[in-house]
């Protein structure tokens, strides 16, 4: 368990000195509600990493500093996490750009993230509240609705969110995707969270389950 971003800030001076190459860490998940005060504590470090270079450098470098790399279980079922490294309190979970079946780290969402350390060879951004809570939908760990209600408090760009959910299933032709979201939303809705963009929600639902019954997956 982690208990202090200061915490981090070490492991990630850590990783630096090692380093012999630049690398951008995109950090999403509960170091991002640690880091903002929204959580005491996250027993997770979500990492995401935007090439394959950068992937095997980290991966033996965190294997060269102590860390043993771990089978992910299966509550990660919906997130394609390509490793999971432990050592002592630490847990990084390590992604190459894809997060969630085929959901990435977009090139908009590398943009708005906010970096926050610029270390000799090592970069860290923290990705938005609005894209960690669009995660966050996506997925079902323990802990995920009530981490999207803390960061609904935070603030999010509901325009944005929306504008992502539709270029991401766009590109990935997975439009099965709103389903999985919406199903999310429907269970903040009933935790009393107002979400502006809900009726977009249902309609874009709406045409996909038309669809299916149709047998029409080619319109948009």
């Amino acid at each position: 368990m982690i208990l202090s971003f200061n915490d981090l800030d070490k492991l990630f001076k850590e990783i630096d000195e090692t380093l012999k190459e630049k690398v951008h860490f995109y950090v999403i998940g509960g170091a991002v509600m640690l880091y903002h005060g929204m959580k005491t504590a996250t027993k997770d470090v979500d990492i995401v990493v935007d090439s394959t270079d950068e992937f095997r450098t980290v991966e033996k470098l965190l294997k060269n500093i102590g860390f043993e790399s771990k089978i992910p279980t299966t509550e990660y079922k919906k997130i394609d996490l390509n490793q999971m490294f432990i050592r002592n309190d630490y847990r990084i979970d390590l992604f190459q750009r894809t997060v969630c079946k085929g959901f990435i780290l977009s090139k908009s969402m590398m943009k708005r993230a906010e970096t926050i350390r610029t270390l000799k060879n090592l970069s860290i951004s923290l990705c938005s509240t609005t894209d960690i809570f669009m995660f966050k939908t996506f997925t079902e760990r323990p802990g995920d609705i009530d981490d999207c209600l803390l960061l609904a408090e935070k603030g999010i760009d509901w325009d944005v969110m929306l504008a992502e959910i539709k270029s991401q299933i766009r590109t990935s032709e997975q439009r099965v995707w709103i389903t999985y979201i919406g199903e999310r939303l429907d269970l903040l809705e009933n935790r009393n969270l107002v979400i502006p963009i809900m009726n977009e929600i249902n309609k874009l639902r709406e045409e996909y389950f038309n669809d299916l019954e149709k047998g029409d997956f080619e319109s948009k």
